[in-house]
């Protein structure tokens, strides 16, 4: 039987031909020798072998036969889990003749192309391929018959049956025929990409955008990444320093040797301080070698993005920005104001009143002084900024209204006029917003005659965005996003008020886990908490984007569907149910089933206060928990047409 196994079926097949061949001669024998009178004890013997071998003949045979029967019933469940597989594949699956007609296709590669079966069948590969790329089809098949190839893999588009293409990723193989090794037919299997392909060409939409802006921008960019080797750094940026492209990539300490010995420890300090975690990303100025030996003043940002398991930098990336014109501007300004009288006072409160970002003014309302804090906030060098209008580089508005906030002039003897404002926002020249808190103080010479203002302004954008943050903490119910259930009973009692003046209606669904305190009990509250997180997105996803979903504690939820029929709420209310009861969750390998009951009672005039209606629909979904659970019970009110009730018990 090992010899079987071994042999294949047509090689036991030729043993057992064997066996009965030499079977027959024994038993020619057994007849022939009484006639050559070998005696008794010869026929005998003869007799014997003769029996033992057709015995042995008949035994093989039957191996041999049931062999057979094994390897069809095995043929027989690998077509079937062929077939099944293919059926129920969630990607494209065809067997494709080797003139590429299409013999077999599963439904989701029907499904992908917008084609029936049946239609696909009928075609070839090249009928339904985009025609640019025909080609690849046409060389892999060609390859595949050569017998170069056994297997392929590529990427490609095709035809939907509307005539759009459609990206798919190709993989498969080719079979052989067995004894002779020729191709019979490939199985493809067919992935659509589409979705990929698009969000491809949208990153690299951007990444040219970004790269053309920085380019216009004149900011050079670095990139250093400790798996690829050390730093490279953008076209821009070694261009600013009189170098060719690529030429300073690879080492990361290299710019280290090429900052002003006087600078050097300055920010080498900074890069540390930054590494260590005692800054929130990198930023010095300082003097750079140029090629041709100058030194060009430089402003370097950047930022850590990523590190190993022990806190060693694996990736940072930053920006430089040639400032040596700033630095010059600067200087500049220092030397004007030391041989201007006039300047004696505007440098005093200038001093006195800095905080932040500074820009002073004179009578005319024409720049003179920016500090390096507000060239950072504006976006606006010094140099570029000093004898511009203060319209041409500040451009503060309120928050709420979006109205311009202009500066006023004092009025005559007013010298400690004042103009604040807390809630304003700076729009910079390239449209991008930064919230500040400014402060706008005029300057009056000795003879009280106006002579311009010291506007001081700090970057609140992130204090701003703490309190929008922590507004946002006060009205969501932290674990799941949604609302929490003080801010949905604020929302609730507008509603309620509404109706009552517009007459309006709409319908509320209090929603309860059911089996929730079972997957608490096994998995601990991680395991309640990341079901309720599945929980809140499988409602949210059911809701229509005005409606109003919240969570009111523990596994109670809440909804406001903002359309007003009853009947829409027992349908949505079902399809809530199904959603959750459809949920697949497990938690330390241990699966995890739940359900809901829903309790409905509408929101309109004279339905009562808030507290009302939620017990009420609480009411109901006491009613449904009663009545199986995992169903829909509506509140009580005559009002419910006959057909609504009829629905509502159909739901449930």
């Amino acid at each position: 039987m090992a010899w079987l196994s071994w042999k294949g079926p047509r090689a036991g097949k030729r043993a057992v031909l064997a066996l009965m061949a030499a079977g027959l001669l024994t038993l020619t024998a057994s007849v022939l020798l009484p006639a050559l009178e070998l005696g008794s004890e010869a026929l005998k013997l003869c007799l014997q072998v003769s029996v033992a071998t057709t015995a042995v003949t008949l035994f093989f045979s039957a191996l041999f036969i049931r062999r057979i029967i094994d390897d069809r019933r095995q043929i027989a469940e690998s077509e079937q889990r062929f077939r099944r597989a293919m059926e129920d594949s969630a990607i494209g699956v065809a067997i494709v003749g080797l003139d590429g007609r299409i013999v077999q296709a599963n439904p989701a590669f029907a499904d992908m192309l917008g084609y029936t079966r049946s239609e696909i069948e009928a075609l070839t590969f090249f009928q339904i391929t985009h025609p640019d790329d025909l080609q690849i089809g046409r060389e892999t098949m060609m390859r595949l018959k050569e017998g170069k190839i056994h297997s392929f893999h590529f990427e490609k588009r095709y035809l939907r049956k509307d005539g759009t293409p459609v990206w798919a990723q190709l993989a498969g193989s080719v079979i052989r025929e067995e004894e002779t090794g020729g191709p019979l037919y490939l199985v493809s299997q067919i992935e659509d990409i589409d979705a990929r392909k698009q969000a491809e060409a949208r990153i690299a939409e951007a990444e040219t955008r970004w790269n053309f802006a920085l380019t216009s921008a004149g900011q050079g960019v670095w990139n250093l990444d400790m798996r690829k080797g050390g730093t490279t750094y953008s076209e821009t940026w070694v261009r600013m320093l009189g170098y060719d492209d690529g030429e300073l990539d690879g080492d990361p300490d290299r710019w280290l040797t090429m900052i002003h010995p006087d600078d050097r420890e300055r920010v080498t300090e900074a890069e540390r301080a930054h590494l260590a975690g005692e800054t929130p990303f990198f930023e010095a100025e300082f003097r750079m070698r140029h090629k041709e030996g100058h030194w060009i003043w430089i402003l370097d940002r950047g930022k850590a993005i990523e590190r190993d398991g022990e806190g060693r930098l694996v990736r940072a990336i930053g920006s430089l920005t040639d400032i040596t014109q700033r630095k010059q501007a600067e200087e500049r300004l220092k030397v004007s104001a030391a041989m201007l009288a006039d300047e004696k006072e505007r440098l005093r409160v200038t001093l006195q009143s800095i905080g932040d970002a500074v820009i002073c003014t004179d009578a005319a309302n024409r720049i003179t002084f920016m500090n390096p804090v507000a060239e950072k906030l504006t976006g606006v060098a010094a140099g570029e900024a000093l004898g511009k209008v203060l319209g041409h580089v500040y451009w503060p508005v309120d928050e709420e209204t979006g109205q311009r906030i202009g500066l006023t002039r004092p009025s005559a003897g007013d010298r400690h006029h004042c103009d604040q404002n807390a809630r304003a926002v700076l729009i910079r020249r390239d449209d991008t917003r930064c919230s500040i808190r400014q402060m706008a103080s005029p300057i009056m010479n000795d003879r009280n005659e106006f002579c311009g203002l010291v506007i001081v302004f700090q970057d609140f954008t992130d204090a701003r965005a703490l309190q929008r943050q922590l507004a946002y903490a006060a009205a969501h119910d932290a674990l799941t996003g949604l609302a929490n259930r003080s801010s949905f009973i604020r929302t609730m009692e507008e509603l309620v008020d509404q109706c009552r003046l517009d007459g309006g209606e709409h319908q509320f669904m209090f929603v309860d886990l059911d089996h929730f305190k079972a997957v608490n009990d096994t998995g601990g509250h991680a395991a309640g908490d990341a079901l309720l997180k599945r929980v809140a997105d499988a409602i949210r996803n059911v809701l229509a984007p005005h409606d109003i979903v919240a969570r009111l504690g523990g596994d109670e939820f809440a909804v406001i569907l903002k359309s007003g029929a009853p009947a829409r709420a027992a349908i949505t209310a079902r399809s809530i149910i199904d959603a959750i009861r459809n949920l697949s969750f497990s938690w330390d390998g241990r699966s995890h089933s739940i359900g809901a009951s829903i309790g409905l009672a509408p929101i309109r005039a004279g339905c009562g206060e808030v507290d009302e209606i939620i017990a009420r629909a609480d009411a109901a979904c006491y009613a449904a928990k009663a009545a199986g659970r995992g169903c829909v019970s509506a509140a009580p009110d005559e009002d419910i047409r006959d057909e609504t009730v009829t629905l509502l018990a159909a739901a449930s």
